[in-house]
């Protein structure tokens, strides 16, 4: 199916000869004998000072090598705290990056909780989210909700519109002057097909839903507005410049399909799968086992980093959703 919208210590000074002169030389006069020992003494003064000044610096020199070390002692210790900082750093940078992959949906501007009608993006994949409030009958009990219509960016002139919700004039708003290519429902309970019969009259776009949806489609439209494209698990189409791979997944309906879009790492999981819960519909599971196989088999096996945009609720992923699966089991 295609579509083109295309330190050294010193040692002492050596004693001199003048003591020895002196005790050899008996026949020396008083006065040399004084004179030499003058001498003899002012040398031994003077060897006495040298030696004290160079042990002096000697003990400078020693207490230098002890500041160096200490200093290096110092330094080391102040490294391996650094390095300590810096392994911490890096174990906070590594728990943060764990943090937002279990998250997923972190940085998506999809991710908001607050459930409020209004319009969200394009995001930098080109998807616009539409979100409406509405009311869903359903065993003759009514529910009120905000639910989440996608247009996704085919190419430059066109879109898809997926699980068209209550509110057909904000849906075409967004769509702006662009082509819509194709209205893709996820099945046919109202909010997913509620507004496609208007965007078809004003767009002429044709409808894909799953052949064993058809008699939900009646209750809502008649049999008078048929869809155009009959779509199964395994099917693909090419529109514009993506490729579109029908994923089944039965259980909130027979005929429930979802949306994968793997260049823009994304899928479109309609009430099958929300952000932390099976999704349901009014208030009631209606095949919780097969639900639960549909989740399992098929939107948790796509890549960890699959982005899940589902029919109400925040964006959330695989990885997000892949830990919270056997909490429902």
């Amino acid at each position: 199916m295609f579509w083109k919208r295309k330190s050294k210590k010193q040692d002492g000074p050596e004693a001199t000869d003048s003591a020895a002169e002196v005790a050899v030389d008996d026949t020396a006069d008083d006065a040399e004998e004084v004179g030499e020992t003058e001498e003899t003494a002012q040398a031994e003064k003077t060897s006495e000072k040298e030696k004290a000044e160079k042990d002096a610096k000697a003990e400078e020199a020693d207490a230098a090598e002890d500041a160096d070390r200490d200093t290096g002692s110092d330094d080391a210790e102040a490294e391996a705290d650094e390095d300590t900082d810096s392994d911490s750093e890096d174990e906070d940078s590594k728990d943060e990056d764990s943090e937002e992959e279990e998250a997923g949906a972190s940085g998506d501007i999809f991710a908001d909780d607050t459930e409020e009608a209004g319009v969200t993006g394009p995001d930098s994949e080109g998807i616009t989210r539409v979100r409406a409030a509405g009311t869903f009958e359903f065993d003759d009990e009514k529910f009120e909700y905000i639910g989440n219509t996608w247009i996704v960016r085919a190419d430059d002139d066109g879109v898809i519109v997926i699980d068209p919700g209550p509110d057909a004039e904000a849906i075409l708003e967004a769509v702006g002057e662009r082509d819509v290519y194709l209205v893709a429902c996820t099945n046919a309970y109202a909010p997913h097909i509620e507004s496609a019969v208007k965007i078809v009259e004003e767009t002429e776009a044709p409808v894909a839903l799953h052949p064993r949806e058809m008699r939900l489609w009646r209750r809502l439209h008649g049999a008078e507005h048929r869809p155009d494209y009959e779509v199964e698990g395994g099917g693909s189409m090419t529109i514009g410049d993506l490729q579109i791979d029908v994923v089944a997944l039965p259980g909130t309906s027979p005929g429930t399909v979802g949306y994968s879009i793997s260049q823009l790492g994304v899928v479109f999981s309609g009430d099958t799968l929300r952000k932390g819960e099976p999704g349901m519909v009014g208030n009631t599971y209606i095949d919780y086992t097969t639900q639960l196989a549909s989740i399992g088999e098929s939107l948790l096996s796509l890549p960890p980093d699959t982005r899940i945009l589902p029919d109400r609720g925040p964006a959330t992923n695989v990885v997000a959703e892949g830990k919270n699966f056997d909490s429902w089991v």
